[in-house]
């Protein structure tokens, strides 16, 4: 019993610690700029800026994606990022699976979280010529 209660406590105690972490996360916000091409596998590139704690960090984009894809289209996109600590908890591989076109201009939304935790939650607008239903991955990092 006593082996019980002392388990059930230090569980009580790290669980309180993740919590507390999570916690004392902040956020930020962040804009990308993102160009993509493709067919049948397609690539993206960019850069973008994250603003966190009043200061700026320049980013890095790329990425890649496979399955249905044609076209090429230009994607600007802001929003917020969450669930960081610091500058570097943005950097990180971000994956997604969707289908969608884009014919001359038209609004993207989308959410994305990296293996860290970081939640982005962006939208904006697309432009150009793309027909897709693919999965993808995004890689950002700090310049």
């Amino acid at each position: 019993m006593t082996t019980l209660r002392t388990t059930l406590a230090a569980a009580a105690v790290a669980l309180a610690g993740l919590a507390s972490s999570a916690a004392y996360a902040d956020s930020g916000t962040i804009r990308i700029n993102v160009l993509k091409g493709g067919w049948f596998i397609g690539a993206s590139g960019g850069s973008g800026t994250l603003t966190f704690r009043g200061r700026t960090y320049p980013l890095s984009i790329g990425g890649l994606s496979a399955g249905l894809v044609f076209g090429a289209s230009q994607t600007y996109l802001s929003g917020r990022v969450s669930r960081i600590n610091r500058p570097s908890d943005v950097a990180g591989v971000y994956g997604a699976g969707g289908a969608g076109a884009a014919v001359g201009r038209g609004v993207s939304a989308i959410v994305l979280a990296n293996e860290k935790g970081a939640v982005l939650e962006l939208s904006g607008r697309q432009t150009g010529l793309m027909v897709n239903a693919d999965l993808s991955g995004l890689a950002i990092s700090l310049k």
